[in-house]
Order: C-alpha cells, then structure tokens, then sequence
C-alpha cells in the first residue's frame, strides 16, 4: 500500500493539518509509504517527500508521476470551484482509489452548502470518490443529501494523542515564564483569522483582570490577522498579559493548552475544532462558541457575547481546582479508522 495525502501541511499548525500528519506518521511507523502534496499557498523546501507545487499544472504532473494505491486529499472550509476540480481530478486518477476527508464542520448549514443536492456539481463530483470521511455526523448527513451511498461514508472524528505531554520542561522558555508569571492562565489555538473572533478575547481579558489581576492569555496560531491583532494587543493597558506565540509545533501546543487553566474557541463560523477535544483530553475546560455540534463537556456561549464570555471565565476560574499535571494517554483510535478504510478499498479490487 502507497498513500497520497493532499491537503495543507504545517505550517501553520491547524486541525486539518494535524489530522494530515498524525495520518502520515502513523503510516510511516508501519513502514507504509506516504508522498504529502501541499495545497495552500504556505510553502517550504521539498523535503521527504513532502511536496510544494506552484501551480495547477506542477500538481498535476506530481498526481500523474507519483506512485500510490490511495489518494486521499483533505478539504476545510468553504468548498469552492477550484477545490471541485481537484476533487474530480484525484478521483479520474487511472488505478487510485480515492478518500476524501471533508473538514469543514459548519458547511452544511451554510447558504451554498443548504443549496447542494445530488443534482449540484458537488453531488456529482463527490458520489465519484471511493470513501468520505465526515469529521462530525452533520456532515455525514451532508454526503447522504448528495445522494452518497451509505456504505461509501464514514464518521472519523480528527483528532488522535500519539503520546504524553505532562512534562513541563518540554514548554518553550517565553510561554514556561508566561504560565509561570499568570493565574488563571487561558489559551486560545487555532488560525489567526477572522471567523475565530479573535478581539473578543482581546477584550473580555481586561473584564476578568478586574476579577483576577494575575489573569493572562496565550493566543497560539497564525494568519492573515497577525499584524491586526498585535496592533491592538499593543495599545492596551494589559499588553504585557498577552501573549501571542504564533505558530508552533502540535506537541508544545499540546503542552500548552495542558499547562492552561481555560481554553476559548470564540468563533462566527466553526465545525468540529480539534484543539477543543484536545483541551477536553487533556482535562481542560473549555469555553466556547455554541456552534450546534460542540462535544459534550463545553461550556458554551452565544455568538459575539463578551458580556457571557466574561461571566463563563470567571465562573469557571472560580471553581477551577489546582490541577496536577495530566499524562495524555496515547489515542490513536480514530486514525487506525482510517487505516482500515484504506485496507478496505484496497482488498474491493
């Protein structure tokens, strides 16, 4: 077996590309080849097989030179025209069975999305695909709508733990000095974009200061936002409370949102977020947007609230025990999934 993941590759460090990876690591310990073709506009010297087209044309030479048994792309976000023609593409591979893991939990509900049918181009191209992978059950019900046969489709949620991230050493020397120096300490993880509302968080710190003066807030991620934020972190009062890393490795994120007393996830749009069943994992809390397929054990809030933003963090703070550190056992259920689908289009001939 030979697999071929498309998708984005880190960096940045997103859920879908920790999906990627976790995928491709557990192939490689197997001993089963796996070629990763990067699909965003971030990109890297060619390395291990990791590879960083240009162009339409560049991919397509790399999907017709490359050898694999399964290709397998990953797309989150919006579903536009161009991601279509890949799609199509991938499955017209001669002699490639194809999976598709669609990422973008929210989808669905959105106006194009409610617009999709068997009769759309996304019904068409998507009923070509050997396998989808939904990450959360909405989307599964989204495939059948397309008319998807039933037995093409799976449910396999994202996230996996490859090992243990209790050792405190392992953090980087700025975010060990922030955790240190900050109680309670909150984190937030994910694309610094706007669909995560990222100023909200920007905000709401100041409130619950005045509640908890040694509060401070990690903000993990990177994205077109960064300059804005910074700029507005800059200007306020408790600059020096908030701490934005950037983009890091998945483990010291890991370690970080464990070494964390509340996670948030304020967000306008937002599927199944890795990072929150990570945080849940790890025995976090977590604060978050009500998106209508939050897991159970978050607390959520409604849409642009910093008003129940504040009183949530501080209510949690308040009855928020002094936590030992968490040993995450190794989970890696939901990847071995995937690894029996792909056995299992392989074994159809």
């Amino acid at each position: 077996m030979r697999v071929l993941q498309l998708g984005p590759y880190p960096p940045p460090h997103g859920g879908v590309q920790s999906n990627l990876v976790a995928i491709r690591n557990f192939l490689l310990r197997r001993q089963i080849p796996c070629a990763v073709i990067n699909i965003t506009r971030h990109r890297k010297a060619e390395a291990g097989e990791v590879y960083y087209p240009k162009n339409s044309m560049a991919l397509l030479r790399l999907l017709l030179r490359l050898k694999y048994d399964i290709i397998h792309l990953h797309i989150g976000g919006m579903l536009t025209t161009r991601l279509l023609g890949l799609s199509l593409v991938c499955c017209l591979m001669p002699g490639r069975k194809s999976v598709l893991t669609f990422h973008s939990g929210g989808y669905p509900s959105t106006p194009q999305g409610r617009r999709s049918s068997p009769a759309s181009l996304t019904g068409f191209v998507f009923r070509r695909f050997d396998r989808l992978i939904g990450v959360n059950p909405a989307i599964v019900e989204f495939f059948r709508k397309l008319g998807v046969p039933a037995n093409r489709t799976r449910l396999i949620y994202p996230h996996s733990f490859s090992g243990d991230v209790s050792e405190p050493a392992s953090l980087p020397e700025n975010l060990a000095d922030f955790f240190k120096a900050h109680s309670p300490t909150l984190i937030s993880v994910g694309l610094l974009e706007p669909e995560y509302d990222l100023p909200i968080q920007i905000e709401v710190l100041g409130r619950v200061r005045q509640k908890f003066p040694s509060a401070g807030l990690v903000m993990i991620g990177s994205g077109s936002l960064e300059p804005e934020l910074r700029s507005r972190i800059s200007v306020q009062p408790y600059a020096s409370h908030m701490l934005l890393c950037g983009d890091v490795p998945h483990h010291v994120t890991l370690q970080a949102i464990s070494s964390s007393d509340v996670m948030l996830r304020t967000t306008l749009y937002d599927g199944d977020a890795v990072s929150v069943r990570e945080a849940l994992h790890l025995g976090v809390p977590v604060i978050a947007t009500d998106n209508g397929m939050r897991p159970q054990g978050v607390r959520l809030v409604p849409v642009q609230n910093a008003d129940a933003l504040c009183d949530a963090i501080v209510e949690v703070a308040n009855v928020r025990v002094q936590k030992s550190p968490i040993a995450a056992q190794a989970d890696e259920t939901n990847i071995e999934a995937v690894f029996h689908l792909y056995q299992e289009i392989t074994n159809e001939g």
